[in-house]
């Protein structure tokens, strides 16, 4: 995305709410990893989305920050055989995460059973569960936090991510929000991923 059509979105949006609740969701996803005790993310998607692109987005947001807790692992509902070690987590990890670990989930479209029963079992254990979804009915009252688009398809959903990501790893320097996510998805992709 080049600094044209971020422009262009920054002023598209303007009045839409969109960014200052990605803002707002960010920073606690960031407080919530970052803060006293926290002990990691936990990064799962539905059965037909895996979020790589957050997932990278969010290392990257680690390194520039200074918050190495901010890099997630990536949890995944099927793991392929000679997977590399941080690709080779399944959704097990939920049901074993320790307490005061930080959950975020990400459901452009329904979550099932079993990815709802790993999400309530890792509650339990006493994770605390982030949601950005297209408005989940099961997995709305599992969530913490949750920012829903209800509707969104898949460049708002996108968009969404890539502010969610921007807001987590600039919470110590609001005033260059929108700077840094404009040099964040104008970017080249990240290699490790």
């Amino acid at each position: 995305m080049d600094a044209l059509r971020v422009s262009a979105l920054r002023a598209a949006l303007a009045g839409s709410g969109w960014p200052e609740s990605a803002r707002d969701f960010g920073g606690e996803l960031h407080r919530s990893v970052t803060g006293r005790g926290g002990r990691g993310l936990l990064l799962v998607g539905t059965a037909g989305y895996e979020p790589w692109h957050l997932a990278a987005h969010l290392g990257d947001e680690a390194l520039r920050s200074g918050a190495a807790a901010l890099a997630p692992t990536l949890l995944r509902h099927v793991v392929p055989p000679g997977a590399p070690d941080h690709l080779a987590h399944g959704l097990r990890r939920l049901s074993e995460s320790p307490r005061r670990t930080t959950v975020l989930v990400v459901a452009p479209d329904a979550a099932d059973e079993r990815l709802l029963e790993r999400i309530q079992d890792a509650r339990r254990g006493g994770a605390a569960v982030f949601a950005l979804d297209g408005g989940e009915e099961e997995l709305g009252p599992l969530a913490h936090q949750r920012l829903a688009v209800p509707g969104a398809t898949e460049e708002p959903f996108d968009l969404l991510q890539h502010l969610v990501g921007s807001a987590a790893g600039s919470v110590r320097r609001p005033q260059r929000w929108w700077r840094r996510l404009a040099v964040r998805i104008t970017a080249p992709p990240a290699l490790h991923w």
